[in-house]
């Protein structure tokens, strides 16, 4: 069972989380092999990020699973939690349905454009849960909630890591705050987050230390996610990404001993 402690991929501001642009890239400092996007690290972020949204490293086990938390965004599903209530969730729908018409979830397009912004279920209860979760049975189903992922969230934080001179570590850490907070404008979204890091600390694009970088974007993390009673429980980052950081595994080398909520885990 998921952790009350949830993400948030944007406030309401008007912009969906299925449009996050990352601005201002620099050019220099372009990490080398192996990134996060290489196939084993890319492994180790969806276990970490399946711990802290879903307390398993099952991360597979989620393409099913649907439910209203109560953070105020409808619909939470899948393996990161797209919401009704942000975009993303029909981002992965519109998606599907691209792939696979006349699936099972094609009729409630309609009423999840009505909802986005909002934390309305109207037109989808009280069957939708349950059609997510025959959805979640189909391989197109599974493969648009991994692309919508990618598009998004990961490859976009694997991007602007890599830009910033950043290790899988820094990477990571990225990709868990966009999870989170999304990239919309406003102050908790990851792109305040950064630039409140930058005010602090130079990334080794720019000539500055990694680790003392990655130790102000993740003071930056902290402070946006004390900022929303839901998500002040900062344990993903001070007992898993401070762990690491302290360890100086700026690579992300299993073994990986962590503790979200009090849970603890370990990679091998």
């Amino acid at each position: 069972m998921r952790h009350p402690t949830r993400r948030v991929l944007l406030a309401v501001t008007g912009v969906s989380a299925t449009g996050i642009l990352l601005l201002n890239v620099p050019h220099a400092g372009t990490v080398r092999a192996p990134g996060l996007d290489d196939p084993a690290k890319k492994e180790i972020a969806m276990k970490l990020v399946s711990s802290a949204e879903n307390s398993s490293l099952d991360w597979k086990a989620q393409y099913q699973y649907i439910e209203d938390i109560g953070d105020g965004r409808g619909y939470t599903a899948g393996i990161v939690g797209f919401c009704s209530g942000t975009g993303d969730m029909l981002g992965v729908v519109e998606l599907y349905a691209d792939r696979r018409p006349g699936n099972v979830l094609a009729g409630y397009l309609p009423a999840l454009r009505e909802v986005d912004g909002s934390d309305s279920h109207e037109g989808l209860d009280p069957y939708y849960p349950r059609d997510w979760r025959r959805a979640a049975q189909d391989r197109a189903f599974r493969q648009a909630q991994d692309d919508e992922r990618d598009r998004g969230y990961f490859d976009p934080a694997v991007r602007q890591g890599k830009a910033d001179g950043l290790r899988v570590l820094g990477q990571f850490a990225y990709y868990d705050a966009l999870v989170m907070h999304g990239n919309g404008s406003d102050r908790a979204g990851f792109g305040s987050i950064r630039r409140r890091a930058l005010q602090s600390a130079r990334p080794p694009a720019r000539g500055g230390d990694e680790v003392a970088y990655l130790d102000a974007f993740l003071d930056a993390r902290v402070w946006a996610m004390k900022q929303e009673k839901a998500h002040r429980d900062t344990s993903r980052v001070d007992t898993a990404q401070r762990v690491f950081l302290r360890e100086g595994n700026l690579d992300l080398d299993p073994p990986l001993n962590w503790k979200v909520y009090g849970d603890s885990y370990h990679i091998g």
